[in-house]
């Protein structure tokens, strides 16, 4: 047993590395969001972090915006003037400016002091920097290596699957399940393995035909080269080809890649809605811990890999950002929401419940998440 336990944390290093540049470059492109943003709309930005926590070290630009790193590196921040201010500028904020030796900004600069609309620009501007950055990495990706493309007519029905009992037949093509159209057999793996347990309808040609088939995906245990296990849904289909990698101009790569990033978001979606309903195990939920081991084992691979998981993180960060959570930036645009329907701000209180509320939400969820990650990480050490 304690060999084993030595074993997992002498590997540490090799993981922590990879993940802390991996994060660092997201967290960076979610708040320069914010400050791009900000700065379009005429905020004076105080602090631009990677990190939390003290300081370890950094510089003033021009502009009276202290860029830093801090010793917590498990995300960042943007520190725009008058942000959780009162409409009186805090007495201590002015002396903050005057003993960096910086001009103090006029109301004009204040965060507080813009539309709401301006606001909520601003907030949401952090996940759709993670959203612009994925697009324009798979796109990049697409152009330069090529997209897998798999037509999606079968080849093999595996004896004794479910597809078998279902009446799918080799040389079939598959045109649409669940109303939506199939180009790609990838999509298909993409459908099926999001829906163990759950009926699907699929339309396939068969000899100029179109055959109605309904199907319900088995659940099965499987191993990703790494050696982490996925639940995942099987209906034993095998495709007609090996596919091959199709490279695309710049517009259709920015095309095809918003596809593929509306495609994962949903496939978030869906599996977060099934982990609600309980349709899905809820011990599939990672956190930070399996993020690292995830980042380790792709850093080993070849760029390209690290590059498609840094894109994929990225879609996860900025859609678990725009959740209605005080606390994340989708409950600062739920509270201005608010806002612009009653034409005044919540109470203080009640905004102040409801980030004590998102607060215990998000710390819950992290502890929980971390937990599973330690159970995945340390199975056979720690029960």
């Amino acid at each position: 047993m304690f060999e084993k336990l030595l074993a997992k944390l002498q590997a540490a290093p090799d993981y922590i590395l990879p993940f802390l540049v991996i994060l660092t470059i997201l967290v960076f492109v979610h708040e320069m969001g914010h400050y791009l943003l900000a700065r379009y709309n005429g905020v004076r930005v105080e602090v631009f972090s990677i990190g939390f926590g003290p300081e370890l070290f950094g510089w003033n630009d021009g502009h009276g915006t202290r860029w830093k790193f801090s010793l917590i590196p498990l995300g960042g921040y943007v520190k725009m003037y008058g942000e959780g201010d009162e409409p009186e500028v805090a007495e201590e904020t002015v002396k903050r400016f005057k003993a960096r030796g910086l001009p103090v900004p006029g109301p004009e600069e204040s965060f507080h002091n813009k539309t709401v609309g301006q606001r909520a620009a601003i907030v949401a501007a952090g996940p759709a920097a993670n959203y612009i950055f994925a697009v324009l990495v798979f796109a990049a990706l697409f152009a330069t290596i090529g997209q897998r493309v798999t037509l999606p007519a079968i080849g093999e029905v595996i004896p004794g699957s479910v597809a078998e009992k279902a009446g799918f037949k080799a040389g079939d093509t598959i045109l649409s399940i669940d109303g939506e159209s199939i180009g790609r057999f990838e999509q298909i793996i993409n459908f099926v393995q999001l829906r163990p347990g759950v009926a699907m309808d699929f339309i396939v040609d068969r000899a100029g035909n179109k055959i109605p088939i309904n199907v319900t995906p088995a659940l099965e245990e499987t191993k990703d080269p790494f050696g982490n296990v996925h639940r995942v849904g099987r209906i034993g289909l095998k495709p007609d080809s090996m596919g091959r990698m199709v490279q695309h101009g710049p517009v259709s790569a920015l095309a095809h890649a918003g596809r593929e990033v509306l495609g994962m978001t949903w496939g978030s979606l869906t599996a977060i809605g099934q982990m609600i309903v309980g349709t899905r195990n809820s011990d599939e939920l990672g956190g930070p811990v399996m993020i690292a081991k995830y980042s380790g084992d792709i850093w080993k691979l070849d760029t390209a890999a690290v590059l498609w998981f840094m894109a994929s993180l990225s879609i996860s960060l900025g859609l678990i950002n725009l959740f209605p959570v005080p606390m994340l930036d989708g409950g600062h645009l739920m509270f201005y929401a608010f806002e612009a329907v009653r034409g005044r701000p919540l109470g203080a209180r009640l905004q102040e419940y409801g980030f004590r509320i998102g607060l215990a939400l998000v710390l819950g969820l992290l502890v929980f998440a971390t937990w599973n990650d330690l159970r995945k990480v340390f199975q056979g050490v720690i029960t």
